[in-house]
C-alpha cells in the first residue's frame, strides 16, 4: 500500500497535490466553489513559480559560495547537498510513508479534540520534515514503532511552537487567522522568543534596521531590487577575490547583482499570488469568529478568544518578504564564514543555503522585521545546528544511501543544513534512540508541560509578544 502511495504522490507532486487539498479545505470552510478552484489555482502557480526560480537560483548561489570556500583553502568532511536528497529518502522508507498516510489523520484528530488549534492537514507536504527523522531513527534502532513515535512526538510540540508564534506570523505577513507549521522550520520560534530579551538589552531593537527604514532613509538604494544588487556585488566579490584583477571574475560578480536583483523583485510577486490561495479561506475563518462572537456577545479581541485556530500555510507565503528574504542572503556569508571558524565543527553548509529564508520567517515575525536580531539569533542558532548536522552526518549519509539516492561522487558525508541543523529536533532524536524510558519520559513531560501552559496562558503569551514586537517599531 506504501509504495501505491509513493507513486501516486511522486507521480502528481506538490503542485497538484496542494492545489487539490487547499481546494477541499476551501470548501469545508463553505468557501464559494468559485473562490475556492481559484484558491487551488494560485496555490498551483505559486508553488511552480517558486520551483521555477528556486531551481534556476540555486545552482548561481551554490556556484558562488563554492568559489568563496575554495578560496580560503579549508576542507570540512560533511557536504551540504540539499534538502530534496532527504524528502527522497524519507519516501523511500516504510515509516516515513507510515507517516505520511497515518501523521494525517493523526493530525486531523488532535485538531478536532482541540489538542491543537492549528489546522496543518492543509500543509501536508511538509511532513518529510517529520518523515525524515523517523527514516534516520529507524536506521539506527530498526525499532518500527519507536521510530514512528518520534515523528508522531516532533509534530506535536512543532503544533506547540506554530501555535505560540501564530498570532505574530499572521499580523506581521499579513495573512489573517494563518500560521507556518513547517517541522523543519518551526523550531527557529524558540530563541526568537527566548533571545528577544537579550537583543533587548543590548539595544538590538533600538537600531532601525528594517525594509521601510531603508526604503524612507536611502531612497532608491533601499528598494528591495536596488539592495539586491547591491549584496549581491558583495558576496560576489568574496566568492572571486583570489581573481578580482580577470574580466571574468568582474563578469561573474555583475552577473550575480543581477540576478540576486531578480530575485528580490520577482519572488515578493510570486509570494503575492501563492498568498492568494490561502486569503479567501483565512477570511473565511475570520468571518465565522466574528458571527461567533458576536452572536454570543464575547470581547472582539482575538487575542483572549481561546477558540482562535489557524490555518497552516507553506513558508513559501513568506519568502519573498522583504525582511525575510534579505535576512536569508545577509546569513549566507556569515553561515560559511562561520562554518570554518566554529571549534569541533564539520559540516560546510551549501545548497540549502539558499533556503535561509524559509529558515528564518519566525523569527523575523517575532522580532518585527529587524534585520539585525532575525541575523544575530539566525547566527547563534545556526551554529548550534552546525554540531547537530556534524554529529548526525553518519547517520544521515548512511540512511540517505540506503533508502536509494545516490550520493554525489567524491563525496564522503552528507546533510541537509535546512533539515538536519536541528538543534532541537537533534536533542529529541537522541533521547529516543537512546530507548531509554528516562530520556523519552523526559522530552514527554516538557512537552505536557507546554501544551497545557499554552491552553491556559496563550492570551497572556501573545500580549507578551506583541508588546516584545512593538518594541522594534521603527
Amino acid at each position: 500500500m506504501f509504495e501505491e502511495v509513493n507513486n501516486f504522490f511522486s507521480a502528481f507532486g506538490a503542485s497538484v497535490i496542494v492545489p487539490i487539498m487547499i481546494f477541499i479545505v476551501a470548501l469545508c470552510l463553505r468557501v464559494p466553489s468559485k473562490k475556492a478552484m481559484m484558491s487551488a489555482f494560485y496555490a498551483g502557480v505559486g508553488l511552480t513559480g517558486f520551483d521555477w526560480i528556486i531551481s534556476a537560483f540555486t545552482p548561481v548561489v551554490t556556484k558562488i559560495i563554492r568559489q568563496m570556500v575554495n578560496g580560503t583553502g579549508i576542507k570540512l568532511p560533511v557536504v551540504d547537498i540539499g534538502w530534496q536528497a532527504g524528502s527522497l529518502a524519507s519516501f523511500g522508507s516504510t515509516v516515513g510513508l507510515s507517516f505520511f498516510v497515518f501523521g494525517l489523520i493523526f493530525e486531523l484528530v488532535i485538531f478536532a479534540l482541540g489538542i491543537t488549534k492549528v489546522f496543518m492537514a492543509s500543509n501536508l507536504w511538509n511532513n518529510y520534515g517529520l518523515m525524515i527523522w523517523a527514516t534516520l531513527a529507524y536506521y539506527v534502532t530498526h525499532n518500527y514503532w519507536l521510530s514512528l513515535g518520534l515523528a508522531f512526538f516532533m509534530l506535536l510540540y512543532s503544533l506547540v511552537l506554530a501555535e505560540a508564534q501564530a498570532d505574530r506570523w499572521s499580523d506581521y505577513y499579513g495573512v489573517k487567522n494563518a500560521s507556518v507549521a513547517a517541522p523543519h522550520n518551526i523550531e527557529q520560534t524558540l530563541p526568537a522568543i527566548l533571545l528577544d530579551p537579550l537583543w533587548n538589552l543590548l539595544g538590538f531593537n533600538k537600531v532601525k534596521m528594517t525594509p521601510e527604514y531603508f526604503k524612507n532613509r536611502l531612497g532608491v538604494f533601499g528598494e528591495p531590487t536596488t539592495l539586491g544588487a547591491l549584496l549581491g556585488l558583495l558576496i560576489g566579490i568574496l566568492g572571486n577575490l583570489h581573481s578580482l584583477t580577470t574580466i571574468k571574475a568582474w563578469g561573474q560578480i555583475f552577473q550575480f547583482a543581477i540576478q540576486l536583483s531578480a530575485v528580490m523583485t520577482i519572488f515578493p510577486l510570486v509570494t503575492k499570488v501563492f498568498a492568494k490561495a490561502f486569503s479567501p479561506l483565512a477570511d473565511e475563518i475570520d468571518k465565522n469568529w466574528q458571527k461567533t462572537a458576536s452572536e454570543t456577545g464575547h470581547a472582539t479581541n482575538i487575542i483572549y478568544d481561546k477558540k482562535r485556530w489557524f490555518l497552516g500555510v507553506d513558508d513559501g507565503v513568506g519568502y519573498g518578504e522583504p525582511a525575510t528574504i534579505l535576512s536569508g542572503v545577509v546569513l549566507i556569508p556569515f553561515m560559511v564564514l562561520i562554518a570554518f571558524i566554529l571549534p569541533g565543527n564539520r559540516t560546510l553548509p551549501v545548497v540549502d543555503l539558499i533556503s535561509l529564508p524559509f529558515m528564518v520567517e519566525s523569527i523575523v515575525a517575532i522580532t518585527r522585521g529587524n534585520i539585525l536580531k532575525v541575523v544575530a539569533t539566525g547566527i547563534v542558532w545556526f551554529s548550534l545546528g552546525l554540531y547537530a548536522s556534524s554529529w548526525l552526518a553518519g547517520i544521515y549519509t548512511g540512511a540517505v544511501s540506503h533508502y536509494g539516492v545516490a550520493i554525489p561522487t567524491g563525496v564522503v558525508l552528507i546533510t541537509s543544513f535546512n533539515l538536519i541543523a536541528r538543534p532541537l529536533n537533534a536533542l529529541v532524536f537522541a533521547a529516543f534512540i537512546s530507548q531509554s524510558p528516562i530520556w523519552i519520559g523526559l522530552c514527554i513531560i516538557i512537552y505536557l508541560i507546554a501544551v497545557v501552559s499554552l491552553r491556559r496562558y496563550r492570551p497572556q503569551i501573545w500580549t507578551y509578544l506583541k508588546r516584545m514586537a512593538e518594541k522594534n517599531a521603527s
